[in-house]
């Protein structure tokens, strides 16, 4: 395995600088966020996409440091029924531009869609009931998620790119089981799941039994944690609208790696064994969004965190002949 940080961690720091950091942490890879969501403050995506100069230079500054990129990010909402345009040509540019720079993976969220043809606002279905709910479900995954993904896969199949789609709250795919049905619908061998646990964490879900769900789906991994405030919590549940700039009025908060899940650095052992259990070798990248914490420092924790439980080099045991 090896750790490596989303730039966007850092994005009041130009790149050189924040590169530096993860240089100095000893980190191996970084994660560059594009567009859509993110301002993209370490990458131009129309230069990228026109210029070889340009991925040129990027390449040559994050090798330069020692470092790699092990994927591009462009999470939005490419279903939406207003600007699910625009945040699809960044996609769609995002997964060109990785093919041009050997970069293997790209990260985005699956998208919501309206909850019917007219709606102009995307629509989160979290139960069953009201029955008018189902239907729904039926239009954004059958009328609207499907076909989208499909045509989305085939293009980055053609161009040798994977997407590695992050399962979270307010979008179609939030769960292992919806995950599973947006691959097998498309092609499970260009979609599978970037795996953030800290969004699972908070709607409920066993990490664990998460990982080991997915097993050969996991594509890419972020290391994020998440902390309840049970005193919210206890009071109105998990599901929490409350502005992420005011965490102490919230039911639960991101904060730094090892500030949150109860069991600390043995929770991000047993995430990391169980992860090499299923089979994943790639690169855990730590993803600081703690209001509480320095960014700098977070991600200085983070790393100190993950090399103490990180496994690096391949498995040898070999059993004694009985």
């Amino acid at each position: 395995m090896k750790i490596g940080l989303i730039t966007d961690s850092l994005s009041h720091l130009p790149l050189d600088d924040a590169l530096d950091v993860a240089a100095r942490h000893g980190l191996d890879s970084v994660e560059i966020a594009t567009g859509n969501w993110s301002a993209s403050p370490h990458a131009n995506l129309s230069d990228l996409v026109t210029s070889a100069k340009s991925r040129n230079e990027l390449l040559e500054k994050v090798e330069s440091r020692g470092l790699s990129i092990s994927a591009l990010n462009a999470n939005g909402n490419q279903l939406h029924p207003v600007t699910g345009a625009q945040h699809d040509d960044v996609v769609r540019q995002t997964i060109s531009v990785a093919s041009e720079l050997g970069v293997p993976t790209v990260v985005l969220m699956s998208g919501l869609p309206g909850g019917g043809p007219s709606d102009t606002s995307s629509n989160w279905v979290t139960t069953s009931w009201p029955p008018e709910n189902l239907h729904v479900l039926d239009y954004q995954w059958n009328e609207v998620a499907l076909p989208y993904w499909t045509s989305l896969a085939t293009y980055a199949r053609d161009l040798g790119v994977r997407l590695a789609v992050e399962a979270c709250g307010s979008q179609l795919v939030h769960n292992v089981s919806t995950l599973e049905r947006l691959a097998d619908a498309t092609d499970p061998t260009v979609v599978g799941a970037n795996l953030d646990p800290s969004h699972l964490m908070w709607m409920g879900a066993d990490i664990p039994s998460v990982i080991h769900g997915l097993a050969d789906r996991i594509f890419h991994v972020h290391a994020k944690d998440v902390r309840i405030n049970g005193r919210i919590a206890g009071k109105d549940g998990l599901l929490d609208t409350v502005s992420i700039t005011r965490p102490h009025e919230r039911a639960w908060n991101y904060v730094t790696l090892g500030l949150g899940h109860p069991a600390g650095a043995t929770f991000w052992a047993d995430f990391v064994y169980n992860l090499r259990a299923v089979g994943y070798d790639g690169t855990l990248n730590i993803e600081h969004e703690d209001a509480l914490v320095n960014s700098v420092e977070g991600v200085g924790k983070a790393a100190t965190l993950l090399r103490q439980v990180a496994l690096v080099d391949a498995p040898d045991w070999q059993p004694a002949d009985v």
